[in-house]
């Protein structure tokens, strides 16, 4: 019934930190949809953006920052991705680790937006 995940909602305490991570360290596109509402793009998914305490409604029953665990697969290799993400500096909490990804086996880093919220970059190790 479910072919695939369209867009999730994010919900951050500082829209400007959220924006440059987002698009700067991320390289997501930032989108504005809607009466002004902002959204960051990527492949074919989206994010949409809520400020807390000025969420869209209908919304989560108890929306709040740092509260979400994602894992995104890189159209770089991780190398240049991790090279990139320093450029910004931005910390990289862990990795390279493999982990088990939703389709194939995957190579991650680990790092935390400006909500906290647990960012994993993977690419798609080739067996």
């Amino acid at each position: 019934m479910i072919d695939y995940l369209d867009h999730l909602v994010l919900t951050t305490s500082n829209k400007d930190t959220c924006i440059y991570f987002y698009t700067n360290v991320l390289g997501m596109t930032l989108e504005t949809f809607g009466e002004g509402r902002k959204a960051f793009k990527f492949g074919g998914q989206k994010i949409n953006l809520h400020i807390k305490g000025h969420e869209f409604e209908p919304k989560a029953h108890l929306p709040v920052p740092g509260s979400l665990d994602l894992c995104f697969i890189t159209t770089k290799s991780l190398n240049e991705a991790i090279e990139h993400i320093l450029k910004c500096n931005w910390e990289i909490e862990s990795g390279p680790i493999t982990r088990t990804g939703a389709n194939f086996p995957i190579r991650s880093i680990y790092l935390r937006d400006p909500d906290l919220n647990l960012i994993e970059i993977s690419e798609k190790l080739i067996s």
